[in-house]
């Protein structure tokens, strides 16, 4: 099967956390890895968890491999992979996916052919309170053979989905109860290494 018709299924909390991780940071551009692993069939990327990973300096290289090592260790024994990468831009009407976007996931593909980058949709984002739409409030991006990461078709064509269609309206009471307050990333763990990038008890 062609790396073009490949599915990205991305669990609740997965997706949940990451958009939480973006609203908590709303006046910073925020970064996050997918962690997961081919489907058996080999026709799908089963996004399992998500780490959120920096809120300011997101290109600091010693800061980013700390982190990727960190997370590689951790998921791997749990037999999951780094399968993709997060980013939702600084300015709120910016849906262009950036340089260091492009580079993290350049990073990422060249061990995971499969990956994907998912850029924050904010007009998405923003129109969930009407909760007619059960689409990602993500962008898909997937890189070709010229290397290059191309936007696939912006309505996703059924090709990023959530492992559970109820994910935007637990998502949206999330917002409601100001559940975002409750993210910790990585700058947060580097400042102060008794907050857990884990996010243990986030859904609890």
């Amino acid at each position: 099967m062609g790396s073009g018709e490949l599915r990205y299924e991305i669990s609740q909390n997965a997706y949940i956390k990451l958009v939480l991780h973006a609203l908590k940071h709303k006046a910073a551009a925020v970064n996050g890895v997918l962690l997961g692993r081919l489907s058996d069939r080999g026709d799908a990327v089963e996004v399992l968890d998500a780490v959120p990973l920096f809120h300011s300096h997101l290109g600091l290289l010693p800061n980013l491999e700390i982190s990727l090592l960190l997370i590689e260790e951790y998921y791997g024994s749990k037999g999951m992979s780094i399968v993709g990468y997060f980013h939702a831009n600084e300015r709120y009407d910016d849906t262009e996916l950036g340089g260091i976007a492009r580079n993290i996931g350049d990073h990422i593909f060249r061990y995971f052919p499969q990956a994907a980058v998912l850029l924050l949709d904010n007009k998405k984002l923003e129109a969930l309170s009407n909760g007619k739409d059960r689409s990602p409030v993500m962008q898909l991006y997937t890189r070709d053979s010229s290397k290059n990461w191309k936007l696939v078709s912006s309505d996703g064509s059924n090709r990023l989905i959530t492992k559970e269609p109820t994910a935007n309206v637990v998502l949206l009471d999330y917002m409601t109860s100001e559940k975002w307050q409750n993210v910790v990333d990585f700058d947060d763990h580097l400042d102060d290494i008794s907050k857990d990038w884990l996010n243990p008890d986030l859904f609890k």
